[in-house]
Order: C-alpha cells, then structure tokens, then sequence
C-alpha cells in the first residue's frame, strides 16, 4: 500500500448519524482520485468502533481514538499529533453528515501551493436541507476578520506544521476552540478560501437550516461569551492590536459655543409616517426639557413623513411651545451618515443622543446619559441599555419578555473596547458630545459595502480608541420590531454585505491600534 499523503480527522457521534452516516463521509473520501489517505476517527459515541469497521468502503486502516469525555482541544490534538502526513483534512462532522465532492483533496492541495506559508484553507459549501441544496459562499479571511459568530465551514484543510508552530488546540476552552484554532494559525499563517461560483462547493452538509435572527446573541451562555472574550484578547495581544485598560484616554473637547441646549436628539428617517410621532413625543415627554428633535428626512419633499412632522412645527396641529422644539431637515438622497453629519451641523445641543424614528427613549433617557458625562472628562461617548418591543398586526406594541434587557455587559470598562472587534453590536442608545461627531463624522458610504450599515460602528471604534465610553445600564430607550424593520427577515445576502461592511472597519480598526501601540 502507498504511503499516506493526507491524513483526514472525523467524528463518529450519536448526532451525526453514527457509523452508517460516517460510513457516507469515508466513502466520498474513497471516491477521491489517486489518493492514499490515513482516517483517524474520533469516536464521541459509546459504542466500540472495531479499525475495519469500514472495510467494506475503504481499503485504508482506520486509527480510532476515543476521546468522548475529553474537551475538543484534547480531541483534536490527539488526533493531530497522531497523523503521519504533513497535511490534514479535519472534518467537523459531529453534528452534521458531510460528504465531498470527488475532487475536494486535489483542490485543496492545490490551493494549498499557492502560497508558501498556507496554515489552513477553507471553501464554499452545499447545505442541504430536506430538497433543498443551497450553496453556501464564506468570505475571504483578512485581519479584520475576527468575529466569533463568521463562518468558515465545517472542513478545514491545515498545514500539520503550523499546527505544530502554534501549539497545537486550546485543551481548556469548552466553547471557542475552533475560533481560537484559527486565529491562531492566522497570527502566523495565511488563511487561504475556496470560492464557488456555482457547482464548485467541495462539499455538502446535511443540516436543519436556522432562520438568522439578529439576537440569537443574547440568548448565548455568559460563560461562553467571556470565553470567546479571552480568546479575541490574547488573539489581540499577540498582534500587538490589544488596548490595555486606560490606555490613550484623553478629554473629551469642550462643547461648541453655539451650543445653547444640554442635548440634540437626532432623528434620522425615511418613509416612517406611522412611528416618527411616537418618537417625537418620547423626546418632549423627557425628564430634561433642555433638549431638541432633529428629524432629518430623506426621502425627499413627497416623502410622507415630512407631513407628519410639520404637525409639531409652528402653525401644525401637535405643537406646543412649552415642550422641546423640533427641527425638520429634509434630503433627497437617501443616505444615513449625510442625516446624522448634517443634524449634527445644525445642532444646538451639548451632546447628541441617538434615535431611530421607529424607536422610543425612556423619559429620563437624557437625564441618565447626562449624569454619566459628569464622571469623567474623559467620556467620548456613553452607551445605554434597552428592551426590546414588538408592533402586532393589530398595531398595539408588546415588550417581549423572552429577551432579557440588553445591557451589551460585554462592554466592560477594562475590555470593552476590544471585546467591540468580537461581536456586532455597539449597543444602544448612544450618545455622543456633538463636537466629536463634527470632528470624527459618521460614515457616509464611502467604505466598501456599506449601504446605510454599521454607519456609527466604525466612530465607535475610533472613539473608544481615545476616550472612555460611559455606560448606563438602566432600560433607558425602546426597540420597536416590526415588519418594516431593518433587523426583520435579513437574507444571507444582506447579512455577508453587512458582515463585509463592519469587518472592513474592523481592519481599519485594528491597524489603528497596532500603529498606535507602536508609538506611531
């Protein structure tokens, strides 16, 4: 028999299938041409595996470990340290039955030597649910690729000897091995992708497929969140991108001469007739009356939300003049980071306080934002907590009581700041001295793919960078869901844009503070 040239890792496990669907997985490996392979089966099940189990699929010895009450960094680096070959195919099919296309090996070898310093390569996928196969494309890895939640596959073909260069896997983490994995092998290594066009997955998987639902995060263990924390901040620290706590502070600037009010509650909007009155008034109802709306329209004159504003101007039906005023600026182009830059212009407060037109703020929203400035000079930005409501087709507005109050308690005052690069979101409201935001603006679309997202993610990076965020952790604002909304029925497209969007600035972010960390 020919010597080994690729030694593929596996699982057998009650959740896959067991042995007749890791029988499926061996049998596409078979089928793979002029290749001998070395399969080294970890067995998670507590059945005994006999090596020849398979025999009648694969002519190749069968190596099986079991391992099932170890963590899967223990797994793994048994069965790494026991391959023979410098290349391993690992196959993360414990939950899932995988099988390969005939010419996955020879793709992946071939990726393989496109570059001298390959530490893992991964590739685009077919997932198939009932009769539906849909063809799954990942993006391509960079430095600012460092999000927990990204895909990158189930089957990861890796360089035995940046394996051996990083140590191997993490045999403590419980939740966050693979991500750790491969922000290691990425520290010295490239991480090579494998696009598909169409008809050029590499493999399937046999899976339920999951609705996306923006705040499946919340509901994600406390434990498992500060272990993904550790494994982003030692992954920082080793390319030097890490902000050690206090560092780079700064005071905040002084507020503009023409301010005139404490806040300026900015109101971008488009098409919103039917919630923008109940934002208005969440605004005149706060507890602090030296604030202003700013509702900034651009949808243009014709846009119907224009009318429901001029009802709170002078001359309109809803306005009184004992209650804060409300400004009304109107655009023709639809673009987010021009609405915000703009009212900021045109502000006559101290600091603005976010509000998206279908949302409502707590009454004492500013009072509480306004007491946390009052720490601490060097506050750039203060960030609250909310709940999440739900508008019913009746049209009466529910609190959804499975969803905890999102306090985003990732945004600790030792890390928060670099906990921000793991996860999506910033955290809301937010608020932010307005002279900051005429120095630093908003994004206007001009980074690639952004479309009306992540406009005030990439000022939360640069600010936190430089000055310490505030926080409040009372429920001081109201997200409203609802059918119209832009968090309601995303599609894949739509999500691999937004995730596109935010990770560029995650590589702006982190070359900042790697150039900042050297004193440049």
């Amino acid at each position: 028999m020919s010597k080994p040239d690729t030694s593929v890792v596996l699982f057998n496990s009650k959740e896959n299938g067991g042995i007749n669907s890791v029988s499926g997985t061996i049998k596409s490996l078979a089928d793979q041409k002029d290749h001998t392979l070395e399969i080294i089966l970890i067995n998670l099940s507590d059945e005994d595996i006999s090596p020849d189990v398979f025999s009648s699929v694969i002519s190749t010895p069968i190596q099986v470990i079991n391992s099932k009450d170890e963590t899967l960094g223990a797994q793994l680096n048994k069965a790494f340290k026991a391959a023979t070959t410098e290349q391993i195919l690992f196959t993360d099919n414990r939950a899932n039955p995988i099988t390969f296309k005939s010419g996955a090996i020879d793709l992946y070898k071939l990726a393989s030597k496109r570059s001298k310093n390959t530490g893992m390569v991964y590739a685009d996928y077919e997932l198939i649910k009932g009769e539906t196969v849909t063809e799954v494309k990942l993006l391509k890895h960079h430095i600012g690729r460092v999000r927990d939640n990204q895909d990158f596959g189930k089957v990861f073909f890796m360089e035995k000897s940046a394996l051996e260069k990083i140590g191997f896997a993490n045999t403590d983490l419980k939740f966050s091995t693979l991500y750790d994995l491969r922000l290691r092998i990425s520290q010295q290594h490239e991480l090579l992708h494998i696009a598909n066009r169409y008809s050029g997955s590499l493999y399937s998987i046999v899976a339920e497929g999951k609705a996306q639902n923006v705040f499946d995060y919340l509901l994600a263990s406390k434990e498992s969140q500060l272990e993904a924390e550790d494994v982003l901040s030692n992954h920082l620290k080793g390319i030097s991108a890490y902000l050690s706590p206090g560092s780079y502070y700064q005071p905040r600037p002084a507020a503009p001469q023409s301010a005139t009010l404490k806040a300026s509650i900015i109101i971008p909007t488009n098409n919103r007739p039917d919630f923008v009155a109940t934002a208005i008034e969440s605004v005149q109802a706060q507890t602090i009356k030296d604030v202003e709306v700013i509702v900034v329209v651009n949808g243009g004159n014709d846009d119907p939300t224009v009318a429901s504003v001029q009802r709170y101007l002078p001359g309109g039906d809803k306005y009184d003049a004992t209650k804060p005023g409300v400004q009304l600026i109107v655009y023709d182009i639809n673009n987010l980071g021009l609405c915000l830059n703009m009212g900021a212009h045109y502000a006559k407060g101290e600091y603005y306080v976010q509000l998206d037109s279908d949302d409502r703020l707590k009454p004492d929203a500013v009072e509480k934002i306004l007491a946390v400035y009052d720490e601490d000079p060097n506050i750039g930005m203060v960030i609250g907590s909310y709940e999440v409501w739900e508008k019913q087709d009746n049209g009466e507005i529910t609190r959804m009581e499975d969803l905890p109050v999102v306090t985003h308690d990732e945004w600790t005052e030792e890390n928060g700041r670099n906990n921000l690069l793991r996860i999506n979101g910033a955290g809301a409201p937010r608020s932010i001295p307005i002279e900051l935001i005429r120095q630093v603006g908003f994004s206007v679309n001009e980074e690639p793919h952004c479309r009306n997202y992540g406009e005030d993610y990439g000022m939360v990076l640069k600010l936190s960078e430089k000055h310490r965020i505030g926080r409040v952790w009372d429920a001081i604002y109201e997200v409203i869901r609802h059918s119209g909304g832009t968090d309601h029925s995303i599609d894949q497209a739509t999500i691999d844009r937004n995730d596109e969007a935010k990770d560029f600035m995650r590589e702006e972010a982190i070359n900042r503070r790697i150039k900042l960390n050297s004193g440049n």
